[in-house]
């Protein structure tokens, strides 16, 4: 082992091992991603997304980071919402950067088309081919955690953005209700898994994305991990009872 073991699920896994599998699984997931993310979420997923990126307010001329975008869903709202303030004030076109892990992801989302704003780069969150204090604000949704090494990706996060830049992360988290908690976990290990062997024919990679956002470090403790990355005003806000939540921080 090069070093302190990385999670993959709820096993405890070589660092060097992990992006090897992470990737392989999302190399499986890819062509149908958006619609699993429906089918396990019932569309939820896309009133949080929604939140976020009012909550990011894109504007014109900003160069925004989508890391983990993925298919770019992400990456369209943000496109759209900076050219729409545009129309309405005028300035400069907007930037909107998906940065990926994953190339089949990244060649998924070209498949579908993209906003005139978007570029598309495979590149990895702890090391992005990104100069210092180049954006205006980095947003990662449903990605952190299943990098390697999250502090590394988060101290990187503040590193590529400029002073005054905003940091937004929308990730799945932990219920603080039991009841609710308690009917998540049953929701999660018994539907979802299944899901994917339906639709899929592949049931061991949703079991492992199941696995990890239990293995994700709870809403206060992220808090605290975004701080000690060095961002300022760092909190977060829960969606759907906690089962997933919007962290956000200031580059200052």
């Amino acid at each position: 082992m090069t070093g302190p073991a990385a999670t993959f699920g709820f096993r405890d896994v070589d660092p060097a091992e992990k992006p090897g599998l992470v990737r392989g699984v999302f190399d499986r997931v890819a062509s149908r991603y958006d619609l699993m993310n429906d089918l396990m979420s019932g569309g939820v997923h896309r009133l949080w997304k929604d939140a976020v990126a009012a909550r990011l307010n894109p504007q014109p001329g900003e160069v925004i980071i989508d890391c983990a975008g993925g298919t770019g869903d992400m990456a369209r709202r943000f496109a759209k919402m900076a050219r729409s303030a545009q129309e309405r004030r005028g300035g400069p076109d907007a930037s909107v950067m998906v940065i990926d892990y994953n190339a089949e992801m990244i060649a998924a989302g070209r498949q579908k088309g993209g906003e005139p704003e978007i570029t598309w780069t495979v590149g990895d969150a702890q090391n992005l081919p990104l100069p210092d204090a180049c954006a205006n604000a980095y947003v990662i949704s449903f990605g952190i955690r299943n990098v390697t090494d999250v502090s590394a990706a988060l101290r990187e996060a503040r590193r590529v953005l400029k002073p005054g830049g905003r940091f937004l992360c929308l990730e799945f988290s932990q219920p603080p209700a039991e009841a609710l908690r308690k009917a998540y976990d049953a929701y999660s290990f018994k539907v979802i898994p299944a899901i994917g062997q339906v639709v899929l024919k592949d049931r061991d990679s949703y079991q492992y994305l199941v696995e990890s956002i239990r293995r994700f470090p709870d809403q206060r403790t992220f808090v605290d991990m975004i701080e000690k990355a060095g961002f300022s005003r760092a909190g977060y806000t829960n969606f759907t009872g906690g089962v997933a939540a919007m962290h956000h921080g200031w580059a200052i």
